[in-house]
């Protein structure tokens, strides 16, 4: 897969991709991340890429021009552009899901100042936003986006590792814990250390249906549970009433 961002600081892209698992999967060719500056694409005078707003206000925003000249620049058939914006629709593991299997080149334009010239819509195929608020540059949108896709591609990190993560199956993950046993006092559960896979298994479950249930509730109504697990959240549910 293929990621081509568009930007006014191509060095925090490059800092963040220069690491970790992003750093292995470009070199294992499981992607390919194109940075585009975007002062690179104005036919104005010292790189200038913003203007005052139209009818007054505060801020500078973005030009049509250079955005759409960077746009096609990069741009090919099966491109999907994207548009970080406070305005657009929630990301979510959901959508990375959708994305890793469905898309083969993503253009994601990053944001800032106050916005973008309203025309600059004509030229993209939708918006998103990672949260209800304002981040001084979509620099950071714009990586959630690549980060949480990235490590969805095959090879890139073991399936083991994401299926069962917070959100997978719309619940959140289960506790987890590692050594000493005993931490000032505090231990670890035992059947975690118990061999039987089964029970830990059981734990495990009833783990990411306790942390569901008592973080973010309105996950269950989107979970599909088995017989045992709607036992227990009921179990759940009467434990909390008795408090």
């Amino acid at each position: 897969m293929k990621f081509s961002i568009i930007t006014l600081f191509p060095n925090l892209i490059n800092s963040y991709i220069s690491e970790s698992i992003i750093k292995r999967a470009i070199e294992k060719n499981s992607i390919d991340v194109e940075i585009i500056d975007l002062r690179n694409h104005t036919t104005l005078k010292h790189n200038q890429v913003d203007d005052y707003q139209l009818g007054g206000g505060k801020g500078m925003v973005l030009m049509p021009e250079p955005v759409v000249n960077a746009i096609e620049s990069c741009k090919k058939e099966n491109s999907l552009v994207v548009l970080t914006s406070p305005q657009g629709q929630t990301w979510n593991q959901n959508l990375a899901r959708q994305y890793s299997l469905k898309y083969e080149h993503i253009i994601l334009i990053c944001g800032h100042y106050e916005g973008f010239d309203e025309r600059i819509l004509d030229y993209v195929d939708l918006e998103l936003s990672i949260g209800d608020y304002v981040l001084t540059g979509g620099e950071i949108a714009s990586i959630v986006i690549l980060d949480s896709i990235t490590r969805l591609l095959d090879g890139v990190i073991a399936k083991d590792s994401y299926i069962n993560d917070s959100f997978e199956n719309n619940l959140l993950d289960h506790p987890v814990y590692t050594k000493p046993i005993n931490f000032r006092g505090k231990k670890a559960p035992e059947v975690l250390t118990s061999g039987h896979h089964a029970n830990v298994e059981k734990y495990r479950q009833e783990g990411r249906l306790r942390n569901t249930f008592n973080k973010r509730p309105d996950l269950l109504e989107k979970s599909e549970l088995n017989k045992l697990d709607l036992e227990f959240i009921e179990k759940l549910k009467k434990m909390k009433g008795d408090k």
